[in-house]
């Protein structure tokens, strides 16, 4: 008598048989692949899929800059200039600019932007740059 499978559901057997991976690699076939199977190569991704991957990306950033205590207190465009800036370079290069989060606590805004400006960062966004500091200065 032959073995008779256990009916699994589509998505367990394509994990099953794909595997399930987080982080990039290249498949095989040499794609660069995700997920479950995901050429990213030859499929990409939807509008929709990067704009799911956005909000998540958004909360988590802000989760980790919710352990600064002044985070919660400034203006929402101050939170979003610091969010935008700290999606752009990470919460462990974000924490090295010193000078900018005490500034930011003593709320010295003005002196803040001028410390995100005076940054190897700023010379690498440019008008990034700029405009978070604008944002920063006038709230």
């Amino acid at each position: 008598m032959g073995v008779v499978a256990m009916a699994k559901t589509l998505e367990d057997m394509l994990i099953e048989h794909e595997g399930k991976k987080l982080k990039a690699y290249v498949c095989t076939a040499g794609k660069a692949t995700i997920g479950v199977g995901r050429n990213l190569d030859d499929v990409g991704i939807t509008d929709d899929e990067a704009i799911y991957l956005l909000r998540n990306d958004i909360k988590r950033v802000q989760r980790e800059l919710s352990g600064f205590r002044w985070f919660s207190e400034i203006s929402q465009n101050r939170r979003n200039a610091v969010t935008d800036m700290c999606f752009n370079i990470g919460i462990t290069r974000f924490s090295q600019f010193k000078d900018m989060i005490a500034a930011i606590e003593a709320k010295d805004y003005e002196k803040a932007a001028a410390e995100m400006l005076n940054s190897r960062w700023a010379s690498q966004v440019g008008k990034r740059a700029i405009t978070l500091a604008n944002i920063m200065r006038v709230g």
